[in-house]
């Protein structure tokens, strides 16, 4: 599993240089990330960062932020939804059986986990988030308004970018299944991935159907091989 340390010295970087071949985007250097994160926050909306950065997390984010934060809310967002719509045939998957990832796709809502971050701790642990999330430019960051039982606040998430090679589209139920139940990569199963999201997702109150639907096939191919 990724951690604050390992990302914080670099770890993704060196395994995407590595596994160069299996993308036609070279993985982003510490200082192209740098000038990426000032840009981010050159645009935040006036007075968001006075009281640190909410940080929407929706899928891995929920279960291993791997960044130190002030608090933890269950909190909403609109204009996006969950989807499974990411490629990845490395970490949780190969280049013969890619896995998938979850993002943010356009339209709807999605519930999830708000993260706020300390003013004192931003560029530290922003740095940490964006080694992690920007590498390829899977993501686009996106100030987006975050909903929680305290109010609402500007928040940081991470959109999926259409324009990338690892876009999946809205690929239908079986696919999503088939491609979870089976794939596997150097930071383990799709399988593992869908179920971690599932069961953190509920310590914050939280059931996605979608998702519950998309376990129940998954098991139901497991329990077949």
């Amino acid at each position: 599993m990724l951690n604050r340390d390992s990302i914080r010295d670099g770890v993704i970087f060196k395994l995407l240089q590595q596994h160069q071949h299996l993308s036609k985007v070279s993985p982003k250097t510490p200082e192209e990330l740098n000038a990426s994160l000032s840009a981010t926050l050159a645009e935040a909306p006036a007075g968001t960062l006075d009281d640190g950065v909410w940080v929407f997390g929706y899928g891995s984010l929920v279960w291993n932020p791997a960044f130190e934060y002030a608090e933890r809310r269950r909190a909403m967002i609109y204009g996006f939804h969950r989807a499974y719509c990411i490629w990845t045939p490395l970490g949780r998957g190969t280049p013969e059986n890619p896995g998938l990832m979850l993002a943010l796709d356009r339209g709807g809502s999605c519930c999830g986990a708000g993260f706020r971050i300390a003013p004192d701790k931003l560029e530290e642990e922003l740095s940490i988030l964006w080694a992690r999330e920007m590498p390829l430019d899977s993501y686009i960051p996106t100030w987006v308004t975050v909903h929680t039982e305290a109010g609402r606040a500007s928040g940081l998430t991470f959109t999926i970018n259409r324009n990338h090679e690892r876009y999946a589209g809205r690929l239908p139920p079986d696919v999503i299944a088939a491609h979870l139940a089976t794939a596997e990569g150097y930071l383990g199963t799709s399988a593992e991935y869908l179920e971690n999201t599932i069961a953190h997702l509920e310590e914050l109150g939280i059931r996605d159907a979608t998702l519950d639907e998309v376990h129940r096939q998954v098991t139901r191919l497991q329990n077949k091989q």
